[in-house]
């Protein structure tokens, strides 16, 4: 059984990962991109460099979305840290998706206090008129990691679901 240090490493080691990889991008993508698209698979994948002052998919709340969103990120963080102390350190699943999300969560958050602009997002894909909303490498860890979340906590429950004890006695029945 590996030990809660082992826990922390894994934890740290991949949300760090995803932090320093998300700012390294972004410098990349400031550096050298426009607003103009960069393709690179055709028209499936471009780059282009563009600022999102709300959240994902574009949700804005006027004025105040940097530090409306900043402020859930902060909360996020909080439950999810919380979330990282519960987990047993042999759930190396779990403290993968936590890292995932974290590390994006934190990557995003970044950009919230660098600049008032917003968060920089990249990559653009889909065909023709039909894109995605444009996202960087945060957004990319925090999908993947909500999704392993989600099915690893669904299969928790139904599991715990399926351990109903028998009722005490019931064994123990003669005819």
């Amino acid at each position: 059984m590996r030990s809660s240090g082992g826990k922390q490493q894994l934890f740290w080691a991949l949300g760090g990962s995803v932090v320093l990889l998300d700012v390294f991008t972004k410098i990349l993508a400031v550096a050298n991109l426009s607003r103009i698209p960069r393709p690179v698979l055709g028209d499936w994948l471009t780059l282009q460099l563009v600022y999102n002052p709300g959240a994902a998919f574009g949700i804005n709340v006027g004025q105040y979305s940097r530090w409306v969103f900043f402020g859930l990120a902060v909360i996020a963080l909080v439950v999810l840290g919380s979330m990282v102390r519960h987990t047993k350190p042999t759930d190396r699943l779990r403290l993968t998706a936590l890292a995932l999300v974290c590390g994006g969560a934190v990557g995003n958050l970044i950009d919230r206090v660098r600049s008032a602009r917003g968060v920089i997002d990249f990559i653009d894909v889909g065909i023709g008129v039909h894109r995605w909303p444009t996202f960087n490498v945060a957004d990319m860890a925090v999908t993947v990691g909500a999704v392993v979340l989600a099915i690893v906590l669904w299969i928790e429950g139904r599991d715990a679901a399926g351990t109903v004890a028998e009722p005490s006695g019931a064994a123990e029945i003669a005819p």
